[in-house]
């Protein structure tokens, strides 16, 4: 009997989470949206703080994020 090879691999791959970065509606700064958040959006009044809380967020497994 065979273990691993490309068939379990493929079973044992998870999604990464992904967040995003949009410019409020009101211009008054960003949201910070992702399915992984309690909440389901934070409110950020720059772009690089919500970087910095995906980033402390998800230091122990990769993330994408969306600007």
């Amino acid at each position: 009997m065979r273990l691993g090879g490309a068939k379990s691999k493929m079973n044992t791959q998870r999604s990464m989470p992904v967040y995003e970065v949009r410019p409020r509606k009101d211009k008054r700064g960003v949201d910070l949206i992702s399915d992984v958040l309690p909440f389901g959006r934070l409110w950020y009044t720059k772009p690089d703080d919500a970087v910095e809380y995906v980033k402390f967020r998800s230091r122990s497994h990769d993330a994408v994020i969306r600007v």
